[in-house]
Order: C-alpha cells, then sequence, then structure tokens
C-alpha cells in the first residue's frame, strides 16, 4: 500500500474530490493570486472557519506551471494566500524582473535570487507526501529539454515513478528544485539540471520553463492524472463527484499583426502560451460541466449546457460530463479592464510577465476580478460540507 504518512486517513478513503490548477504567465501570478484569495475567504465563510483556515484545507490536488507552481507548491505545503503575496511583493522583483535581473550580469544563466528564494522559502525537503510536510497533493508541470518531452512531477505515492524502492524515484527531488526547473525561463534563467539516479548519469536531465508546454494552464492535465489508471488514484468522475477550478493570470492575446522580425519574437512567446491556454480550457469545458467561464469565441460562446429554453441548465440536473468545471481568468484587453472598471490601467502594462514595476496594478486587477467573478456557494454547490 502506498504510503500516505499522516494524510492517509484524507486520501485513502473514497469521496468527493477538489482540484486546484494554476496557469503559468510570470509576475502575473499576483493576479491569480487576489483571484485565491477571494477563494480563501468566501470559503472559510461558507465553511465556517478560523483565521487558521488554508486552501489545502480544502483542495485536494493543487497543480500549477512556472509562477503557477510556485504558488502551488506553498498552497500544498500549507501557506496562507496573504503569505504568498508578501513572497511576490518582497522578492518579485529578485525572481521575475527583466531589468534588475540583466543589470546583475553575475545573476544572468547563473542559479541566481530565483533558486535561492525558493530554497529560502521551501526548505532543501524533497517532494515526498510521506514526510508530513506536504497537505495536499501537489502536481509540478515542467519541461525536460533533454527529452524534448512535457515532465509533469506529482508527489502522488501510487505513482510508478513514485515507488521509493526506485533508484530514479520522483519523490527523492528537492521541492525547491523542482519548482526552479518549472520557472526556468529560457533566456531568463538558465535551465535547471536534475539527476534522478545518482549512480546513473544518463538519468540526468535538463529543464526549462514548463510554460513552454501544452500545459501552461494544467488543468485538463489534472483531470487526467486524478482519474487515470495508469497514476493510480482513480478518483471517480462525474458532477458531484469532481471538481476543478482553475485560476489564469490573465488573458492577454496580442493585438494587430508582426511587422518585423523584433516584434515576432517579443510577441511569440505570449501568443503561444494564450492558445495553449485556451485550448486546454476547452478541452475542459468539452469533458467536464463548465458552471463558470468567459466567452470563448462566437462559434463555442462559453459552452455552458443549456436547457431546451436556451437558458443555463440547472444545478440539479446532470449533464452526464466527468467533472464540474469553474474557470476564472481577468480579461487584460483595453475593454476587458474596461468591462470592470479599470479602463484607468493601461492593458500593454499589466499583460507584461516580467517587470514588478506594475505588480500594484496586477493587484488592483485581481481584485476586482476575485470580486466580480468568485461565487463559491453558487460555484462549489455541492462541494461545500
Amino acid at each position: 500500500m502506498a504510503n500516505w504518512g499522516s494524510l492517509a486517513h484524507r486520501y485513502e478513503k473514497i469521496q468527493p474530490r477538489k482540484i486546484l490548477s494554476l496557469d503559468g504567465g510570470g509576475i502575473r501570478g499576483v493576479l491569480t493570486l487576489e483571484i485565491l484569495l477571494e477563494i480563501e475567504n468566501q470559503l472559510k465563510a461558507e465553511l465556517k472557519k478560523d483565521e487558521s483556515f488554508r486552501l489545502s484545507d480544502y483542495f485536494d490536488y493543487i497543480g500549477g506551471t512556472s509562477t503557477g507552481a510556485i504558488i502551488a507548491a506553498g498552497l500544498s505545503l500549507g501557506m496562507s494566500v496573504n503569505e504568498l503575496l508578501k513572497f511576490y511583493e518582497d522578492k518579485g522583483e529578485a525572481m521575475f524582473d527583466k531589468t534588475f535581473l540583466l543589470k546583475r550580469v553575475k545573476h544572468f544563466y547563473n542559479d541566481g535570487p530565483l533558486l535561492k528564494e525558493l530554497k529560502n522559502t521551501f526548505g532543501k525537503g524533497d517532494i515526498n507526501i510521506a514526510t508530513n510536510r506536504f497537505k495536499t497533493l501537489l502536481l509540478v508541470v515542467t519541461m525536460n529539454r533533454t527529452t524534448d518531452s512535457p515532465w509533469p512531477i506529482s508527489n502522488n505515492p501510487n505513482a510508478k515513478y513514485n515507488k521509493t524502492d526506485r533508484p530514479d524515484c520522483n519523490l527523492k527531488i528537492p521541492l525547491y528544485q523542482l519548482v526552479r526547473a518549472s520557472t526556468a525561463a529560457p533566456a531568463y534563467f538558465r535551465p535547471e539540471t536534475l539527476q534522478w539516479d545518482l549512480n546513473d548519469p544518463e538519468k540526468t536531465f535538463v529543464f526549462v520553463d514548463g510554460g513552454v508546454t501544452p500545459y501552461n494552464n494544467p488543468s485538463f492535465l489534472l483531470y487526467r492524472m486524478a482519474t487515470q489508471a495508469s497514476y493510480g488514484l482513480n478518483w471517480k468522475t462525474g458532477e458531484k463527484n469532481l471538481l476543478i477550478v482553475s485560476v489564469g493570470t490573465g488573458s492577454a492575446p496580442s493585438v494587430g499583426v508582426y511587422n518585423n522580425l523584433l516584434d515576432t519574437l517579443k510577441e511569440l512567446p505570449t501568443n503561444l502560451m494564450y492558445a495553449m491556454q485556451v485550448d486546454q480550457d476547452i478541452n475542459c469545458r468539452t469533458v467536464g460541466r463548465c458552471i463558470y467561464g468567459a466567452h470563448i469565441d462566437s462559434e463555442l460562446s462559453d459552452m455552458i449546457p443549456l436547457d431546451s429554453n436556451g437558458q443555463p441548465l440547472s444545478m440539479d440536473t446532470d449533464a452526464n460530463k466527468h467533472f464540474l468545471y469553474v474557470r476564472y481568468n481577468a480579461d487584460l484587453s483595453v475593454r476587458g479592464l474596461k468591462e470592470i472598471g479599470l479602463s484607468h490601467i493601461d492593458s500593454d502594462e499589466v499583460r507584461e510577465m516580467d517587470s514588478v514595476k506594475y505588480i500594484q496594478q496586477l493587484r488592483t486587477v485581481g481584485k476586482a476580478v476575485g470580486t466580480n467573478q468568485v461565487k463559491v456557494k453558487e460555484h462549489f454547490k455541492y462541494f461545500i460540507q
């Protein structure tokens, strides 16, 4: 039997499960955190909990990519959202700001401040859930450049490559290094090299930012890893058995066309991240039942199931989907900011992923989105207990 440590009572019984998925997006992670703060506060009120309540008390599996991996790791360890907001405010410049990094050439393509801050925050311990420092299951999305393939790494003790008798067991990897691997943005940070088996040099791999995989939005990946037999969890599907809450770092499609090579190189990463984010969102709305989510396009609309009168299907009527799905995210376009009463905020500024100059504007957007979108009592209806 898998070793769950002190969490055995939570994970070895069959019960409804809740998943939290967090997108990548650099310093725009503070926008995510403001939305999470609203979720945390509303859950605390609905569940009648005190100030010690954490999102890890509610969600069973928390996963993220890049900046989402930092947040996911903190939450999985039992940190509060406010603690993580303070971490981003205090350390954001050293971790993400392009100008800061380039002024300090000694950190460019070196371990630099990001690795230091992750080590200070998460410690040197590995990801083995049996060590009892984790409060939930955790997924970190990485990109293995050695094999040119996405490597989603979890602390699920049932997983094939998490068996502790394996010399290349995933659970032996230090958490801070794993998160660093997920945040190693090409051209800003050196790749992270991790040796899976200390006695086998061929098990040494080079990793870059998980945001360059198809799973910058890891929602559908988390669904697969929670329910497919290969991963060993086998969580039950169904609209009253599984809830997936997906939180973005802001939807920021580029405006206009590429006029030259410089524009192309500058905008291409954001374009690709946006396209992958939308694709994974559509996957979740196809297999799962979308309860809340923004309009996708003029053909798909929001994909919320409708009744025969064209109205949103009652929550009491089963749509025969595999899970309930909620997607919270900000529209960072000029129009999107205007619609939430923030037309005074510059769209170009809050679309930046690598400058802390606009951290307060991002927090303002995140607060507005949290207030306007998050409705825990309605959206989490069957999962409030």
